[in-house]
This record gives C-alpha cells, structure tokens and sequence, in this order.
C-alpha cells in the first residue's frame, strides 16, 4: 500500500510538477495549453502565485510527487479577489486511486483557511468525466457549459463551470471589507 502526503510545493518539486503538467499538456484536453512550458515557466507559475498569497499544494506516494493542484486567480479585478480557480493534474499511474480527491479536499480546505469564499473549476472538455466527476462529488456544483471555445488535437473543445462556496461564502463581507465598508477605493 502507497502512503501518500499532501503538502505545500516547493521550486524541488518543479521537474515532478512540470512532467505530470507536460503529460496533460501533450496527450490531455484538460489544458488548453498546446506546448509544454517546461521548468523555468512552471517555477515561474509557483513562485508567482505563492507570492500573491495562492495555495500551491503536491501530492507524494512514497516520496515521489504524483499529482499537484493550485488555486489562484479567477479574473484580474479587485472586485474578484475573494474567488479563485483550480487546478489539479495527476501523473497518469496515480489517476482513478483517491488521491486526486484527496489533494483537491486539502486544496479546498487551504483556500477556505486563506479566506477565500468561492472556487472555481473550468474544467477543459466535457468528456474529462473524471474531473468533472471529481469536483461534483467534492459539493462542485455545475454553473455552464461554453461549447467549443477551445482547439486542441484536431476537434473542437467545451469548457465545463462549476462553482463551489467556500467557508462563509456570501452569507456575510469578507474581514477585508469589514473595517473599511466595500474595500473598494477610488473608481
């Protein structure tokens, strides 16, 4: 029986991260990435959402990584800073065993502890049943469907929305706002 451990990832996990994120990028429809972008942009996409306050997380079965997932942006303006969008991408021998679902549950429970309220998964292609499958029965609930607004591997791809509510969700303001009235300054 593999032990897995969910923890934060860290720049030693980018070779593990950036091959499970080629694999999907070269064979899957989940990204709409259409070339691998290698070690440097993947250290890049780490450094960049865990400085903007984004949980990061990786998954090992006995020490090796096998699966990572993050939250970060949802869109660019303020008024979106209290949603994020996830990801999560496993290497093709962890897939269908429970630790996606393990690793998504601990990404959940990471963003509900930073004080995000909602989540966002746009998921690429709607026959990715597997994740689709995934984030419903983590309390996802499907939001839309954009049909084929992405190309990738000679055919037409839909994106699949589903949201969840984090923590407090929108049953009251955010501490940030709390203090200041709406945290919005200025137009």
């Amino acid at each position: 029986m593999k032990q897995s451990n969910i923890r934060p990832a860290e720049v030693d996990d980018i070779p593990a991260v950036a091959a499970i994120y080629a694999e999907a990028v070269e064979n899957g429809t989940g990204s709409f990435e259409l070339e691998d972008p290698g070690e440097e942009e993947m250290t890049d996409r780490l450094r960049k959402g865990r400085e903007a306050g984004y949980p990061w997380l990786v998954v090992e079965n006995d020490g090796v990584v096998v699966g990572f997932a993050y939250a970060g942006l949802y869109r660019g303006r303020r008024g979106y800073r209290h949603t994020v969008q996830d990801a999560i991408y496993m290497a093709p021998t962890a897939r269908g065993r429970g630790v996606g679902r393990a690793l998504l549950t601990a990404l959940i429970d990471e963003a509900e502890r930073l004080g995000f309220r909602q989540m966002i998964a746009i998921i690429g292609d709607s026959s990715n049943r597997a994740s689709i499958q995934l984030h419903a029965a983590l309390g996802f609930m499907p939001i839309g469907v954009l049909h084929d607004v992405g190309r990738k591997h000679g055919r037409w791809l839909d994106t699949v929305m589903m949201q969840l509510s984090l923590g407090k969700g929108a049953l009251d303001a955010p501490d940030d706002e709390a203090a200041s009235g709406d945290g919005e300054s200025g137009s």
